[in-house]
């Protein structure tokens, strides 16, 4: 296995904060998300990220918007090398020669020639084989140079396990559900344990909707009177302080807005520091219930969803 670097935070620019990935790849902590964002507010929400200082923006195949962040980071003006672009390979390609090739679908869209960040979207454990093999794609377009980073997404500690058993680079990411009711401290703790950067999707919870999940059991973390508190005391709102969180304690975080001006709120997180003890209130909200799916479980329907070639 390779060696570790740990992920650590650097002040760069008097703003932005960046993390070191275990191949010393450093990418910005906090990216923009788009899922779920319709492909025609998607260039603009993306061009508005950029103007407003972003420098991540994180993507999917099954998204279906991989193109419209591409023409927004065109648009911004910005040379590619200062944008880190991060994309998911959807099941549907999974398998060695279907990876090779998604990666050349989700070059295609975004228009550039290499990616910052690949990662499978899935474990999909009803087909971890396929999971296996295409991962082995990803170490090949990381060998290549076609990326600078490969890694995960939603994989629970016993998928890391079977998957560092088959292959020969750590991922460098795990992307999984994180905000203060679903802390996840077991996979955060795998991924520590093997120099894997933890990466937050749904960072400030309860605002994105997963159909068929959550029911009316769904509690939106932005209105919880803890985090209210600490949001006056600051003079900071609910989600601005949900993202410093996830920033002072290491992680990545990708929230997803197509309003500009949520967008650079999100963003404006650099002049205020939450205590030890703010820290450890937000840590005793978890409630142990996921808001998303249970990777675990097979989706065979929403599995098989084909991306499209262009």
């Amino acid at each position: 296995m390779h060696s570790h670097i740990p992920a650590h935070l650097n002040t760069v620019k008097g703003m932005d904060m960046e993390l070191t990935l275990n191949n010393g790849v450093t990418m910005p902590a906090l990216g923009l998300g788009v899922f779920q964002s319709a492909p025609e507010q998607t260039t603009a929400a993306v061009e508005a990220a950029l103007a407003t200082g972003y420098r991540h923006i994180d993507t999917a195949a099954a998204y279906g918007n991989e193109r419209e962040v591409g023409e927004g980071i065109r648009r911004s003006g910005l040379d590619r090398a200062e944008v880190f672009i991060e994309t998911k390979v959807w099941v549907s390609d999974y398998g060695y020669d279907q990876t090779l090739h998604a990666w050349d679908k989700a070059r295609g869209k975004l228009r550039v020639d290499y990616l910052d960040l690949l990662i499978l979207h899935q474990p999909a454990p009803d087909r971890f084989e396929k999971t296996i093999a295409a991962y082995k794609a990803l170490e090949t377009l990381l060998a290549d140079g076609r990326v600078r980073a490969i890694g995960v997404s939603n994989f629970m500690p016993h998928h890391l396990t079977q998957l560092l058993g088959s292959t020969d680079v750590v991922p460098a990411v795990n992307q999984i559900e994180l905000h203060p009711y679903f802390t996840q401290p077991a996979v955060q703790a795998a991924d520590a344990e093997h120099g894997i950067l933890t990466q937050a999707w749904s960072p400030i919870g309860g605002i994105t909707f997963y159909p068929g999940w959550g029911g009316q059991e769904r509690r939106n973390v932005m209105e919880d009177p803890a985090i209210a508190t600490i949001a006056g005391t600051h003079g900071k709102s609910p989600a601005q302080v949900m993202l410093r969180w996830h920033l002072q304690q290491g992680r990545s975080a990708i929230p997803k807005s197509t309003n500009p001006a949520r967008i650079a709120e999100n963003f404006d997180l650099f002049d205020f520091e939450l205590s030890a003890a703010e820290l450890a209130a937000i840590d005793a909200l978890d409630t142990g219930n996921r808001s998303g799916p249970d990777p675990d479980e097979a989706r065979e329907e929403r599995f098989a969803m084909v991306i499209p070639e262009a």
